[in-house]
């Protein structure tokens, strides 16, 4: 069997190792370097960042845990932005040697659909050659989103991409947008320093996060000394010299050294041929059955560019499900737990519903909570701000969750197997969790799920 894929990123190179590893003749079609946004220029690149900015944050706080450091402590921006390289560097080169190892054929260059069973890739010599597949995988990703608005220009008003590949720390900074990649660099370049504005359409920031879980976001961001703008949106802007003003619709004004749009993004399939060959396109984005597969048989699409979740465990999911398919398994894919991630300082992290989400599909819950300040470790660590919910429908299936605290996107993983499961919360509580960890703080709220927190005074008690 030959498999071809277009696009090395997230779901195209997991798909591509899978489908050799399970015997077929692959071929990966990229124009850039493997590992797409996700390592270059997304997840990889920003925690490598963030990793500094935290390690920076823990210094400046060292006093408080009596460490009593001499002399300034500075942030080198330009070792961090190295630093950053050659993580991601390393990443590539390490899927390469996969690639290798796996027998997956790397063919560098830009691939078009010529039939269902053709791609010809234009390479940047000029040359073109043509690949011929029995089955063909698309995981061509996603862009940044710039409205016609902001006149982009890739330096004064930039997106996620450039912002990674600043030559120096700007002084100031107004950031469109209070999502995932919006908080992100908008903590990172505070704490480097940056004068950091956050404009934000929504009355919160996270804005498909629950209002408690944004509260304690925004309490922190206020902490930092991040301008937060919610509930704001930009009528119109300007370039007066080297700064860039903002205009509020409510008559207020912003203005700084550089302006990062992060309102989102879309899915890339400009010149992929996909509307010469009649594939199905709905709202921007391919549309595929449960086993990822377009409308025209034979060829699958996964990742940014289908109706699911903008995320790379996402897409590394949906390509093995293709692959599976395409080798003859019958796979379908499960959305129920989605684990969604956000590494700011405090962390946020979530899968399944959220309580509004709960409220709005008008399902019957239960809600238990604990707030990290009750757990020993938390305290040892000198982090305790934030909490862990869970929600549990009449069943008592666990049917969402959210952390917002220490190292929530790791403690997630056990609430994310509950959901996935579809285990009670009497089932995950009941199992002993270690003493003294973080994760006990999942134990007390499952709990309380039912009022028999022992280390929390109680619902009942609590409204009296």
């Amino acid at each position: 069997m030959r498999v071809a894929v277009i696009g090395g990123g997230p779901g195209g190179y997991v798909a591509a190792i899978k489908a050799a590893m399970m015997g077929a003749n692959v071929t990966l079609i990229e124009k850039k370097r493997v590992g797409g946004t996700c390592l270059n220029v997304g997840c990889i690149p920003t925690k490598a960042l963030l990793a500094c900015s935290e390690l920076l944050m823990g210094i400046k706080e060292a006093k408080s845990y009596g460490i009593n450091i001499d002399g300034e402590v500075n942030a080198d921006f330009e070792s961090m932005m190295n630093r950053k390289d050659k993580i991601v560097d390393q990443l590539v080169k390490g899927i390469e040697f996969l690639f290798d190892k796996k027998g997956v054929n790397l063919v560098n260059g830009f691939g078009k659909l010529i039939d269902k069973n053709k791609i010809e890739v234009s390479k940047e010599d000029g040359s073109k050659e043509i690949i011929e597949a029995d089955k063909i995988i698309l995981a061509t990703g996603s862009v940044p989103i710039v409205p016609p608005i902001f006149p982009y220009d890739g330096k004064k008003v930039i997106t996620s991409d450039e912002a990674l590949y600043l030559n120096e720390l700007p002084k100031s900074m107004v950031i469109v947008g209070g999502g995932v990649i919006g908080c992100e660099f908008g903590q990172f370049f505070r704490t480097l320093g940056t004068e950091v504005s956050i404009v934000e359409m929504a009355d919160q920031v996270l804005p498909f996060e629950d209002k408690d879980i944004a509260k304690q976001l925004q309490r922190a961001f206020k902490k930092d000394k991040i301008k937060l703008l919610t509930g704001n949106k930009i009528q119109s802007f300007k370039i007066k010299g080297n700064v860039v003003v903002a205009n509020l619709e409510g008559g207020k004004s912003v203005e700084a050294d550089v302006m990062l749009v992060s309102v989102g993004r879309k899915p890339y399939l400009e010149n992929l041929g996909i509307e010469e060959l009649g594939i199905e396109v709905e709202k921007g984005k391919i549309v595929v059955n449960e086993k990822m597969e377009t409308s025209i048989e034979g060829i699958y699409a996964i990742g940014d560019i289908v109706d699911s979740p903008f995320l790379a465990h996402v897409a590394s999911k949906e390509g093995m499900i293709a692959v599976e398919n395409i080798l003859g398994k019958d796979k379908n894919i499960n959305y129920t737990a989605i684990p969604r991630c956000v590494y700011t300082e405090p962390e946020v992290a979530g899968v399944g519903l959220t309580e509004k989400q709960a409220q709005e599909k008008c399902i019957d819950y239960k809600l238990g909570k604990f707030e990290f300040r009750g757990l020993g470790k938390a305290q040892a660590i000198g982090k305790f701000q934030g909490f862990i919910k869970v929600l549990a429908d009449n069943k008592d299936r666990i049917i969402g969750a959210s952390i917002v605290g220490p190292h929530a996107t790791d403690l997630l993983s056990e609430l994310t197997l509950a959901v996935h499961l579809g285990l009670t919360v009497e089932q995950v509580g009941d199992a002993i969790h270690p003493h003294p960890t973080l994760s006990e703080g999942l134990m007390e709220a499952l709990h309380d799920v039912h009022d028999e927190c022992v280390h929390s005074v109680g619902k009942a008690k609590a409204k009296a």
